[in-house]
């Protein structure tokens, strides 16, 4: 689960003194949204977005073509003078969960990956994480996720997997995440079939308390009734 296995390596750049206009072009052509900027030995010195480019266009230019005189003043703005310098970057060698907590703490939608040297390696976007996720929680099938409260102590793990199992059900993953009650956790188990009453009333009389996954939120669990 390293950035350097999920981001593209194949980077679509542009150089500082390219216009806006090819800058755009690039974008639509490619079909991409983030044009990182490097120099002739690919060293990263900015970073270019369709935000940028479309915060330096007039309205009007971003619906048509605009005129004449409108198009020569337009034609006259390179990448540098609306590209971000040295923005934020991410080490190949980053895990994706480091990546995602990254890109929600600077609400970027993409990370240029350089490396030691600051040379551009990759390009690692919230797309690239969402694919990544995606095969390592083994949600390309249909399935349910089922979310369990359990409290806090060693063996809670085995006996939901075990109960799981016996019932010849496979799991796609298992994920679990902290409660805001004290020695509580939540239990995500993502069950490869939609055929599911059976493993919850078994569950239930393990003991369990089963909550609505659309119910349940990271700041805290739903209030008891």
């Amino acid at each position: 689960m390293f950035v350097s296995q999920s981001m593209v390596s194949e980077v679509i750049t542009i150089d500082a003194d390219a216009s806006v206009f090819e800058a755009q072009e690039k974008m639509a052509a490619n079909h991409i949204r983030h044009l990182p900027v490097v120099d002739a030995g690919r060293l990263l010195i900015g970073i270019v977005t369709d935000r940028d480019i479309r915060s330096a266009m007039p309205y009007r230019m971003i619906k048509n073509k605009g005129t004449a005189d409108e198009r020569e003043k337009l034609a006259q703005l390179k990448v540098a003078d609306i590209m971000t310098s040295n923005p934020k970057t991410i080490s190949p060698m980053y895990t994706l969960p480091d990546a995602l907590l990254l890109i929600q703490k600077a609400k970027v939608g993409a990370f240029p990956v350089v490396d030691d040297d600051g040379r551009l390696m990759g390009i690692l976007s919230v797309r690239d994480l969402l694919r990544a996720f995606i095969n390592v929680l083994g949600i390309r099938e249909p399935g349910t996720l089922l979310c369990i409260e359990v409290e806090e102590k060693v063996g809670q793990m085995k006996k939901i997997v075990d109960a799981i199992t016996e019932e010849n059900i496979s799991l796609g993953s298992v994920l679990v995440a902290r409660t805001w009650e004290a020695g509580k956790r939540a239990v995500f188990p993502y069950l490869l079939t939609n055929t599911v009453t059976r493993i919850k009333k078994k569950l239930v009389a393990m003991g369990y308390r089963l909550i609505d996954p659309m119910e349940w939120y990271l700041d805290q669990l739903p209030k008891s009734k």
